[in-house]
């Protein structure tokens, strides 16, 4: 498990990514893309096409660092919409790196009476 530090931002592209691409290219991509600065220590999320694999952008203040995920059953859920980006939390990019559903998490207790 990666720990994401405090304050980081973390940006979803959404729609499909080109997953041959590198760390140059998909810097490229949080630049003109995403309109976002590529050093400014955010983290960006990629999706492939098929939905199963994801990579993960980051600059640490001496390099990039990329992370890739495949899901070996399932797919990672992503926005509907072809362009543009969503900003997540830590808590959501943990959730969406395990498979799950991030946008509407659901608690399975909900405590009824204090005390």
């Amino acid at each position: 498990m990666i720990t994401v530090p405090a304050g980081v931002k973390i940006y979803l592209a959404c729609g499909v990514t080109d997953m041959r691409r590198g760390f140059d290219g998909l810097s490229i991509m949080a630049q003109d893309v995403l309109k976002q600065d590529p050093f400014s220590g955010a983290i960006f999320c990629f999706r492939g096409r098929r939905g199963d694999l994801v990579k993960l952008l980051y600059w640490d203040g001496q390099g990039f660092c990329l992370f890739a995920k495949r899901l070996e059953k399932g797919r990672f859920t992503w926005p509907a919409t072809k362009e543009g980006s969503v900003t997540l939390t830590p808590a959501q990019m943990s959730m969406l790196l395990e498979g799950l559903e991030w946008r509407a998490p659901q608690r399975t207790w909900q405590p009824t009476l204090a005390g």
